[in-house]
């Protein structure tokens, strides 16, 4: 983006030029002719009419001659090494240098291992904070993983670089054994601050913010990443964040009850993950869009009256049948839908609520699901959703009832017309027969359907990833082949011959040239 700037401002600097010389032709002509002469004569340097050398010297350097504001923007969109060793060029970039007001320090911009051993690190992040000391930095990152001595001088750089005016601030101490839970002091927060900051970023720390530390007006998105944090000084600092928009909370462990309170009339996103002893989780916030809770234990969730959602993603045991059951009524302008279990106790209910907007949905099954579940009852969202698009199916379960086992008959359901749907993939794809017979009723019903993925191989990455896999597939024992085998079997069998010709049917197997071991009986 800086390169592309520069390239612009050149470039209109040039035109400028010369139209400039076509007034002034004359004019430079003579220039030239004098600085040609002074040459021929053997001068010690070329001056013009008043023996100032500077017009020559201007008249050999290829860079435009801007304002050193416009300089100072180019240099501010350079990535910081780039901005860096352009300040190694001349006085006017070593002074932009200085007021560059976007600072991201971590090892991968302070160089290689190879360049800069780990013990000077800390010493050239000072030594780059003091030089910005007065300055306005509007974007601070701060990430300090690998720099194990940068816990010594953070208080310090947070009050040189923390000022009045800045508008995105990370924070990410180094997270060793003996470090982990470094405390951020509110103090950071000055008012000035407060009035300013938009992003707020805390990773790896503690930070305990008090109901004194007061509004802050303009922030509209934090993200907290394992970080030390009770119940009600979180809800304190959410009541202090009226403007919030974005909120994402990943492992901080000691929150147990999560309250979103009601004042936060502008959050659309809300992102809370492996929060393990999350247990409660009770949101006021009206107009939330987007909404994602992936814990690994069942959290009481109340939404109350959000009616603007539109994308919902969440873990739960028996999520399946509670989705359907609360959803419509509760979420009526829903348009996608993710949803994980790791155990259902009954099937899919048939129900007439409708999800008259889903257009996108993703349920995932995990290796812990109960046996003896009917694939075949999630028909029940097909036919609430008359408007469902795309539908993945991901199953890390192995089958329990293979199709070719007793009787090969398969159930029927009333003709039902689903005409958006468009692409269907299983992956985890099997023997088993309620979801053989899912697959065929989707094949005769859903006439818009362009695109059938049947994946047996569970996802796992292929030995024509070379990047990801070395060359060699995913590791599978025996009794996952020998059921991908059969899964391929039942495609062949009883799916094959149903596929309209103008859907298109992948069938991803195992790979003989990497399992053909294991497959040996």
């Amino acid at each position: 983006m800086g390169l592309l700037a520069l390239q612009r401002l050149m470039s209109l600097q040039r035109d400028r030029q010369r139209r400039q010389r076509q007034t002034r032709t004359p004019i430079l002509n003579g220039w030239i002719a004098a600085s040609s002469l002074g040459k021929r004569k053997g001068s010690s340097c070329q001056k013009d009419a008043h023996g100032d050398s500077k017009v020559a010297k201007r008249m050999r350097c290829s860079i435009p001659a801007l304002p050193e504001d416009i300089w100072r923007h180019i240099h501010s969109l350079l990535p910081l090494r780039d901005a860096a060793r352009a300040a190694c060029l001349s006085h006017s970039f070593l002074r932009s240098w200085r007021c560059h007001p976007n600072l991201t320090l971590n090892m991968h911009v302070l160089g290689s291992n190879a360049n800069v051993p780990r013990e000077n690190s800390s010493c050239i992040i000072d030594n780059i904070l003091r030089k910005h000391s007065g300055s306005h930095i509007n974007i601070l990152k701060l990430q300090l993983y690998g720099i194990y001595d940068s816990y010594q001088y953070l208080d310090s750089w947070l009050q040189v670089a923390v000022t009045p005016g800045i508008e995105e601030l990370t924070i990410e101490p180094c997270h060793s054994r003996v470090k982990m839970k470094q405390n951020v002091p509110c103090k950071v927060l000055s008012y000035g601050v407060r009035n300013s900051i938009r992003c707020l970023q805390l990773s790896f720390c503690a930070f305990h913010p008090t109901a004194d530390l007061g509004l802050l007006r303009n922030l509209t998105s934090l993200c907290l990443e394992s970080v030390h944090i009770l119940d009600d000084e979180f809800e304190c600092f959410l009541s202090n964040s009226p403007a919030l928009e974005r909120l994402d909370v990943n492992n901080c462990s000691e929150i147990m009850c999560m309250r979103i309170p009601c004042v936060l009339l502008q959050l659309h996103c809300l992102k809370v993950s492996s929060c393990l002893n999350l247990r409660v989780l009770e949101s006021k916030a009206r107009n939330l869009s987007s909404f994602i809770l992936n814990s690994g234990c069942n959290v009481k969730v109340s939404l109350g009256e959000t009616l603007q959602m539109k994308s919902l993603g969440m873990r739960r045991s028996n999520l399946i049948c509670y989705a359907r059951a609360e959803f419509p009524s509760n979420l009526p302008k829903l348009e996608s839908l993710c949803i994980s279990s790791d155990s259902e106790m009954v099937d899919t209910p048939m129900l007439p609520s409708k999800f008259l907007f889903l257009k996108h949905l993703r349920i995932y099954l995990g290796w812990a699901f109960s046996s003896g579940y009917d694939f075949f009852s999630l028909v029940s969202f097909l036919d609430a959703s008359p408007c469902l698009e795309n539908l993945l199916l991901n199953l890390q379960v192995s089958q329990h009832a293979s199709v070719f086992d007793g009787s090969s008959q398969l159930r029927q359901m009333p003709e039902q017309h689903h005409g958006c749907l468009k692409s269907v993939k299983f992956i985890g794809f099997n023997s088993e027969k309620s979801l053989v017979e899912l697959t065929c009723y989707i094949l005769k019903n859903a006439k818009s359907l362009g695109c059938l993925t049947l994946d047996t191989t569970y996802g796992d990455p292929k030995c024509d990833n070379k990047i990801m896999t070395g060359g060699m597939c995913a590791p599978m024992n025996k009794g996952f082949l020998m059921e991908a085998r059969r899964g391929v079997a039942a495609v062949r069998t009883y799916i094959e011959d149903k596929v309209p010709s103008t859907v298109k049917l992948t069938v991803v197997e195992h790979c003989t040239r990497c399992h053909a071991d294991n497959l040996s009986e």
